[in-house]
């Protein structure tokens, strides 16, 4: 039999996703600061190997799921960011982020109220 955290156990997949929406947000925030440096190369999470990785071994890395994004068009400077790609990106996963966090505050109410009874 295998035993399972508590944490995981009460909220399923959603606190993985919720850490490795939070790494790729640093990732794609990375990528927008470094719009203009030359010869930055923009990476992305690979949310699905990111999300399997993180249950399947508990740890917090993404590891094998970062990647480095290919450009649809090259800049002059080796700067493989393309600005509305990243912006778009980043707008998507914090909505994404937003709704898994509003989900498992959901649950730690209803888990608090059982607690106290109500």
């Amino acid at each position: 039999m295998e035993v399972r955290p508590v944490a995981e156990s009460l909220f399923g997949v959603h606190g993985a996703a919720l850490e490795v929406r939070s790494q790729r947000m640093g990732v794609l925030a990375s990528n927008i600061a470094n719009a203009s440096t030359p010869n930055f190369k923009a990476r992305d999470i690979d949310f699905q190997a990111a999300l399997g990785a993180v249950e399947q071994r508990g740890a917090s890395g993404v590891g094998d799921a970062l990647k480095y994004r290919v450009p649809t068009q090259p800049s002059m400077d080796g700067n493989t960011v393309e600005l509305s790609t990243e912006q778009t990106a980043f707008a998507e996963n914090a909505v994404q982020y937003q709704t898994t966090l509003s989900f498992l505050n959901g649950r730690i109410g209803q888990i608090t109220r059982a607690l106290k009874g109500e």
